[in-house]
């Protein structure tokens, strides 16, 4: 069970992630990087959504699931992307290196703070 601490540590993290992103747009006068954010706030909607549309009273794990095994595709898809854009607008010279890099490193700052929220806050069913 998660308790205050860690609810105010993963916080402290966001808060960086988001930190570092907006000033990645405010220091070098270019708000492109600020694309990695709705990116890795999107990320997460396919998995939870196609966790949700799965059919949850299936016995049989060997029959497979596709929606789960989309939803996971469209997330990686949205996580790589927050990775790619960046790099893409620095080659493209849209935006600086230093820009680029402080934009990957709070976009993956804030995607791992959100996976950590759902890791320490997942409740079980129990039948």
């Amino acid at each position: 069970m998660a308790g205050i601490k860690t609810i105010i540590g993963l916080s402290f993290v966001l808060a960086i992630g988001f930190l570092l992103v907006i000033l990645s747009a405010a220091l070098f006068h270019n708000y492109l990087t600020l694309l990695v954010v709705a990116t890795y706030v999107i990320a997460p909607l396919p998995n939870w959504i196609c966790g949700r549309a799965s059919n949850q009273d299936d016995f049989m794990e060997s029959s497979g699931n596709g929606v789960i095994d989309f939803g996971r595709f469209l997330t990686g898809f949205f996580v790589v992307m927050g990775i790619a854009l960046p790099t893409l607008l620095w080659h493209s010279e849209q935006i600086a290196g230093g820009a680029a890099a402080m934009s990957i490193i709070g976009g993956l700052t804030i995607y791992s703070t959100i996976i950590s929220f759902t890791l320490f806050f997942h409740e079980d069913q129990d039948f």
